[in-house]
């Protein structure tokens, strides 16, 4: 008794974790782990068996393969069909995104695909002439759609596939519920082409003047150095001027003279105009503290300034901040962002929040916008980094387009040959990550790179919880309490009940932690009442990606948060409709498909 007890304050404070952001998901469910093996709760080989466990491998080389294929610019090719097909009508745009991206879905991870999609969706707005935020979530919720075609769609069907092995009732075949998926698939790419867009926000236009979206004209002023200013004669660097007032200097003007970054080693002068980015509150900080006059408005600098943001030596981009990056967690002041990139962050666009002063003092988050501006070889450099995604059309031609057939039929031969059951899932996706290398499609240096290590700690962590619960009886106790509950009702009623609370549960905690918790309990409520295993198994893998009415439920979503300009109650309005849609459809054809 004393070790269910303390299996359950373990799983409550995970879940207290989870639900508050205390720590990372990848931290918290390590943190599981080790909490788990002091307590006794698991032996140490049980604790750390979730780095050998099947599903972990199989997600590992999954990464790998999308990120062989997004390489080879194979993607981004499909990319164009998505700007021919797309055409003005809402209704048009929706089916194009479904017939597009949908195939790509069902065996690339989706945050690979949403990634890839994200400067072509920009593009497309802004080509078309209509708001980014009519598209952004239609793009997220179809890659969750179509992610549940095939067993490899995502990290959660994955897991789901190993606890039923685990559970002894062996892995899904790849095409295990291909048929419910497609249905599923259907019904929400209908809702989108003719209720769901119309319920969409007309709130983000994408221009080309950046600037203009982030409403920057208020926080860029003119300073002038005065005799009795204390920065004559100090470079930018030493005089501080940045990091101690929260100020950015765009650019040094000097008898007609226009002097862009790096401005760091150059020597200030009487008479110099800085443009510079801050708040008023700094402004009147540096006025009082350094002797600066500020200019009322910005003449000398605004031409010159806002030709830098779209052309010659000098550019601006929109990058966002990925799930692992280093970055989060960490203030631009603490990263010294300015001086590891050579571009300065000029505005920060979090949902429809824009953050424009006092930026060095934000933590950055997964899924922040960042205005960013800089020369032109520096914003290159940013598309290589592992932490930031750069809101910029990839052109095909730069990456290695000769290979795009190879990484695809290395793909579909991974499937084909686990559709057959000639091999484990985990042994053909590390034989296709091999082929990978040896045909060019990735360097082997780039395979470490591609995985997703927060995802692989996540599930790694977690899978301990489980052994933990069915040794110590608590997933039994679970079991029964929810039997004695709805014992009274028929198997469909309980289906549902089990969509409803799984789904709820992922809009809180990850969908791979719900699917950890929830399969289990799900499957000896079965064995109980004498109803079909695979149909609970199932029910609870659809519901746990059933996450549409909130930015936080799934990485794709808070993907397209900033992008698309939203607010948080925009997904409840366009996600909730939908996830009563799959609530209602889903248990009856599960019935209808596979049986009670």
């Amino acid at each position: 008794m004393e070790n269910i007890l303390l299996t359950f304050v373990v799983t409550g404070l995970a879940l207290l974790c989870f639900i508050f952001e205390w720590l990372s998901p990848d931290l918290t469910a390590l943190s599981v782990m080790v909490v788990l093996m002091m307590l006794r709760l698991v032996t140490p080989e049980e604790g750390i068996s979730g780095f050998s466990n099947p599903a972990t491998v199989t997600v590992m080389a999954m990464f790998i393969l999308s990120s062989g294929i997004a390489r080879t610019g194979a993607i981004q090719m499909a990319s164009e069909l998505l700007l021919k097909w797309g055409g003005k009508k809402p209704s048009q745009q929706m089916l194009a995104l479904g017939a597009v991206i949908g195939p790509f879905t069902a065996i690339i991870n989706n945050v690979a695909i949403v990634s890839v999609f994200l400067p072509v969706v920009e593009d497309w707005s802004r080509k078309q002439n209509i708001s980014v935020s009519r598209l952004m979530i239609p793009l997220s919720y179809i890659t969750i759609l179509g992610g549940m075609i095939t067993v490899l769609g995502t990290s959660t069907n994955v897991l789901a596939s190993g606890l039923s092995a685990e559970l002894g009732y062996g892995p899904f075949n790849i095409f295990q519920f291909t048929a419910l998926s497609l249905l599923t698939f259907s019904a929400g790419l209908l809702y989108m082409a003719t209720i769901g867009h119309r319920l969409l926000p007309n709130r983000r236009v994408v221009s080309d003047d950046l600037s203009q979206g982030y409403g920057l004209k208020d926080y860029v002023s003119e300073v002038v150095i005065t005799p009795r200013s204390t920065l004559a004669g100090q470079t930018v660097r030493s005089s501080q001027l940045q990091r101690s007032y929260d100020i950015d200097v765009l650019e040094i003007i000097r008898d007609d003279n226009h002097f862009p970054p790096p401005l760091a080693d150059k020597p200030l002068e009487v008479g110099d105009i800085l443009l510079v980015r801050g708040g008023r509150d700094d402004l009147l900080k540096i006025r009082e503290g350094q002797g600066l006059e500020i200019l009322p408005d910005v003449q000398f600098g605004q031409k010159s300034w806002q030709a830098d943001l779209n052309a010659g030596q000098e550019g601006a981009a929109e990058a966002m901040v990925l799930a692992d990056s280093r970055l989060i967690g960490s203030t631009l002041k603490d990263l010294r962002f300015r001086q590891r990139y050579n571009c300065t962050v000029l505005a920060l666009r979090r949902g429809q929040e824009l953050v424009r002063d006092r930026l060095g003092r934000v933590p950055l988050r997964f899924g922040d916008l960042l205005l960013v501006q800089g020369p032109n070889q520096s914003l290159l450099g940013l598309q290589t980094s592992q932490d930031l995604l750069v809101m910029e059309r990839r052109e095909v031609e730069n990456m290695r387009r000769d290979r795009a057939g190879v990484a695809i039929a290395i793909t579909v031969l991974v499937v084909c040959i686990a559709a057959f059951n000639l091999f484990p899932i985990q042994v053909t996706a590390l034989g296709g990550v091999v082929l990978m290398v040896l045909t060019g499609c990735l360097k082997a240096g780039e395979l470490y790179r591609a995985i997703r290590w927060d995802v692989v700690f996540l599930l790694a962590g977690l899978i301990p919880l489980g052994i933990a619960m069915k040794n110590s009886g608590a997933t039994q106790i679970l079991a029964n309490q929810l039997i004695r509950f709805g014992g009274e009702f028929s198997g469909y009623w309980i289906l549902t009940f089990f969509f409803v609370i799984t789904a709820l549960l992922t809009e809180l905690l990850s969908n791979n932690a719900t699917v950890l918790l929830m399969l289990p309990v799900a499957v000896q409520v079965a064995q109980e009442l004498d109803y079909n295993p695979f149909a609970f198994m199932l029910v609870v893998t659809f519901a746990a990606s059933n996450s549409f009415m909130t930015p936080i439920g799934y990485q794709t979503n808070t993907m397209v948060y900033g992008a698309g300009g939203y607010r948080f109650l925009d997904f409840v309005r366009v996600g909730g409709p939908l996830s009563i849609l799959m609530g209602l459809i889903t248990p009856p054809l599960i019935i209808l498909l596979y049986g009670l």
